[in-house]
């Protein structure tokens, strides 16, 4: 089967992060994780990671870069890592997808349970650079 492609938008808000608990629709429910998403045909990275913040939270984001690019633990997808800025707006997380949404630092995202191994080598060693 072939990789698909996603992104993951870590967004910013002073040296926090927005992060959601997966809600009862997502696959994975209940990881903690930055918002995340298939592109959909067609569709570029930056496009991808405004209209899945708009869909998952309700926020109007500003893709910043691309900063880094990993898999997921099943090797399903590749996953393209995106930092974008959040500077107003109300976070209003949709339902399904969204079980609760969290601004959390480096420090606090690595004390949550369940996350996914990629996420945390992210908060661990990529987010410090950045």
């Amino acid at each position: 089967m072939a990789q698909r492609e996603a992104i993951v938008a870590v967004l910013l808000r002073g040296d926090r992060v927005l992060v959601i608990r997966r809600g009862p629709a997502a696959q994975r429910s209940g990881y903690w994780a930055p918002l995340s998403g298939k592109i959909e045909p067609g569709e570029t990275q930056r496009a991808a990671v405004a209209r899945e913040v708009r869909e998952e939270v309700g926020l109007t984001v500003t893709p910043l870069a691309k900063v880094w690019e990993s898999e997921t633990d099943d090797g399903r997808f590749r996953l393209h890592w995106w930092t974008a800025r959040a500077d107003t707006g109300e976070v209003v997380p949709d339902p399904g997808e969204v079980g609760e949404a969290r601004w959390v630092t480096p420090e606090e995202f690595l004390a949550l349970d369940p996350v996914f191994d990629g996420d945390r080598e992210f908060f661990e060693r990529i987010l410090p650079r950045l």
